[in-house]
């Protein structure tokens, strides 16, 4: 087998799960397309009577209604009632009310760790959601693992003397921030022998099932050997729950914002646990404009700051800033 073919099957591998929720046609007419486009997939959206989206690395495109992409809506493939009745019944294996505990959370995981966000008519009781009817659109998220990309900035996130740094990642959606935060649990839980750090035990609330991707409560992706995953938690139960029963090391999570996420955060450095997490915003003095995060970032306990972006690409550390604000790097665009 040459390399050409060998990487047109891992990216094949790579998007099995992804279009194996599509009706027959669609997935012939998405492996037709190229393997350097097929490689850069990231998201395919399918809304009600509007072109199907391929959102790729770099810009969102329309699946043309024959072949290959196009820019132009008037060319592209529209979504038809049957095309949306189909996925519901792939996605749920024909038994949708089976899946009404993920859709009260507007998503379904799949094997591997793909993930189908749902949208159409929400059903309440009480003020909290029941259920979700008359689906009208998906967005299946590729989920594409990649160990390593943390190597370039474990350097900054473990003392000489071994011990993690209270982290935080600074990132705008799509700009890896969420790829970058697994790595660096699997690499903590691990250990990394060249900066002779041996390894420590990680807890992970991971409330969007997007850090581990659990299926049936499984870890699709490598998140370390130390490590334990609380799936489809609430992020500030989650925090406490592994901090009462399973004796974490560092605790991570995902995307904090709530008054509640910063309280148990407080509890978690109290107890002398590290803290690994992750905000929307696309800068510092950003994120510090929200009420929630400025107490956090003011009680200046967070160590290190990695800001991310996609100027060179998905996942471009932009800055790594210290408690202090010292910059520890800056990216020079080279």
């Amino acid at each position: 087998m040459n390399l050409v073919s060998r990487s047109l099957e891992n990216i094949n591998n790579s998007l099995t799960g992804v279009v194996g929720v599509l009706p027959l046609h669609l997935r012939k007419m998405i492996h037709r397309l190229p393997p350097v486009i097929l490689n850069q997939v990231e998201e395919v959206r399918l809304r009600y009577h509007r072109p199907l989206t391929i959102g790729l690395n770099s810009k969102d495109c329309f699946l043309h209604h024959t072949h290959g992409l196009t820019d132009t809506p008037e060319q592209a493939y529209i979504v038809n009632a049957d095309d949306i009745s189909r996925v519901i019944q792939l996605v749920s294996n024909s038994s949708i009310y089976a899946l009404e505990e993920e859709l009260r959370s507007g998503y379904i995981t799949l094997p591997a760790g793909h993930r189908v966000g749902i949208t159409g008519k929400v059903l309440t009781e009480n003020s909290q959601v029941k259920t979700m009817k008359y689906i009208s659109g998906f967005n299946i998220r590729v989920s594409r693992p990649m160990t390593g990309v943390a190597d370039a900035v474990l350097k900054h996130l473990i003392s000489p003397q071994g011990f993690v740094y209270h982290t935080m990642l600074i990132s705008p959606p799509r700009c890896g921030k969420t790829t970058l935060l697994r790595d660096i649990i699997r690499q903590l839980s691990n250990g990394v022998p060249g900066l002779n750090f041996t390894g420590v035990t990680v807890g992970v609330v991971d409330e969007r099932s997007e850090i581990a991707g659990c299926y049936h409560g499984i870890p699709q992706h490598d998140v370390g050997l130390r490590t334990d995953v609380l799936d489809a938690c609430p992020k500030a139960v989650g925090m406490m729950m592994l901090l009462r029963s399973m004796s974490p090391q560092v605790i991570a999570t995902d995307e904090i914002g709530r008054v509640e996420d910063v309280l148990a955060i407080e509890d978690i450095l109290n107890a002398g646990v590290k803290v690994l997490t992750t905000v929307h915003g696309s800068s510092l003095e950003e994120s510090n404009r929200r009420p929630v995060l400025t107490k956090l970032l003011q009680m200046k306990v967070i160590e290190r700051l990695i800001i991310l972006s996609r100027s060179n690409g998905v996942g471009t550390v932009e800055q790594i800033i210290d408690g202090s604000g010292k910059c520890l790097f800056k990216n020079r665009g080279d």
